[in-house]
């Protein structure tokens, strides 16, 4: 395996994933579609290929 390939399409997948999810963030925010002063976020990582492979992160953000 070619470490430096790895790590290079592992950091482009994460960039996506972060840059996509902020944009869906922003978006039900602004459009109105959160209800309350929170919103309570779960981010979860799976992959058909590697069924051990299950992480999740989770965070509230505060709207006031």
């Amino acid at each position: 395996m070619d470490e430096d390939r790895f790590n290079m399409a592992v950091r482009k997948f994460l960039k996506e994933v972060g840059v996509t999810s902020q944009r869906e963030i922003e978006r039900v925010v602004r459009e109105g579609g959160v209800q309350g002063r929170v919103v309570r976020l779960r981010m979860s990582l799976t992959s058909d290929d590697v069924p051990s492979l299950q992480h999740s992160v989770e965070t509230t953000i505060d709207l006031r």
